[in-house]
């Protein structure tokens, strides 16, 4: 993953401090008391990077928690004559705990191409014995 620009990273701070505004059920006036006591500033636009730290920080220590996005992907679409080769990976993935981007991690890996629905079946055949190798690598740490 590559890193934010500083005004990619400052966008992704005030929509946090909003979601946590939102989560913690803050009335303006209660928001705005908090943003003057912590920074001295009525304003989130207004405020530099350590300023938006000590406000998530703030929030966080009266009870905002960060929830992870589990959802993630979606099973790709797979043509028929693949399907059951998707299902497969699926299964895998799932008894594995991992993610699809897992699997296009290996696809990209595996055979150079970015994501599993790209895959033709040879391909897929590949990335399940892949999997499976994993699978039997886990058991044996057990």
């Amino acid at each position: 993953m590559r890193a934010k620009n500083s005004e990619q990273q400052r966008k992704a701070d005030l929509a946090l401090i909003h979601v946590a505004k939102k989560a913690l059920q803050l009335d303006d006036d209660a928001y705005r008391a908090i943003l003057v006591n912590v920074t001295g500033k009525s304003s989130s636009a207004s405020l530099n990077t350590d300023e938006r730290q000590a406000v998530l920080d703030r929030f966080k220590k009266v009870g905002f928690k960060i929830e992870k996005n589990n959802a993630g992907r979606t099973k790709p679409k797979a043509a028929p004559q693949r399907a059951q080769l998707v299902n497969k990976i699926e299964a895998q993935l799932a008894d594995a705990k991992r993610p699809w981007a897992y699997a296009d991690g290996m696809a990209k890996r595996i055979c150079g191409i970015e994501r599993i629905e790209f895959c033709q079946s040879e391909h897929l055949v590949k990335i399940i014995a892949a999997l499976s190798y994993d699978a039997k690598r886990r058991q044996a740490k057990q």
